[in-house]
């Protein structure tokens, strides 16, 4: 079974439409492995990250973002005044703690992030160990933040 790190924050993060905002969207991503413990296999050296996939990883999270905070927004009109739980996709037990509507929101949120990685032309293992690596390494999370800047500019030129 695939392992998706993708997580539901309490945060909102509105559209992207500043630097502070792009550096929040990259945080959201690179937090996902530290709310996880690192399995060996995602602890191991990974291939340098070329061009491309920079590309591919910061469309990814751009393309993730809206439906992130769509169901986000679900969620938290479900749950009311209460706190959002954190929500990872493959731990079980973060699932199971959701009612049932909620459950059906998150799997759905999760199921839809992984086809968007998978459309980006990331593996979800791929996908995952850049976010592992861009935490460890200034020079490919400033490389991942100007893409994202890029990114956002041209769509908004649009």
């Amino acid at each position: 079974m695939q392992e998706n790190y993708f997580v539901f924050f309490p945060i909102p993060i509105q559209r992207i439409l500043s630097h502070s905002l792009v550096f929040a969207t990259l945080t959201t991503a690179s937090v996902i492995f530290s709310t996880l413990g690192l399995s060996s296999k995602a602890a191991a050296q990974i291939p340098p990250v070329n061009n491309t996939e920079v590309t591919n990883y910061a469309q990814s999270v751009l393309k993730m973002e809206p439906d992130r905070q769509q169901a986000f927004d679900e969620i938290k009109k479900l749950i009311g005044g209460g706190e959002i739980p954190k929500i990872v996709c493959n731990d079980v037990s973060s699932m199971n703690s959701l009612s049932s509507k909620t459950r059906d929101i998150a799997v759905n949120y999760c199921n839809r992030s992984q086809k968007i990685v998978e459309n980006h032309g990331l593996s979800i293992e791929r996908f995952n160990a850049i976010t592992l690596e861009i935490q460890k390494n200034s020079d490919l999370y400033q490389q991942v933040y100007n893409t994202l800047l890029r990114l956002q500019n041209a769509s908004e030129k649009k």
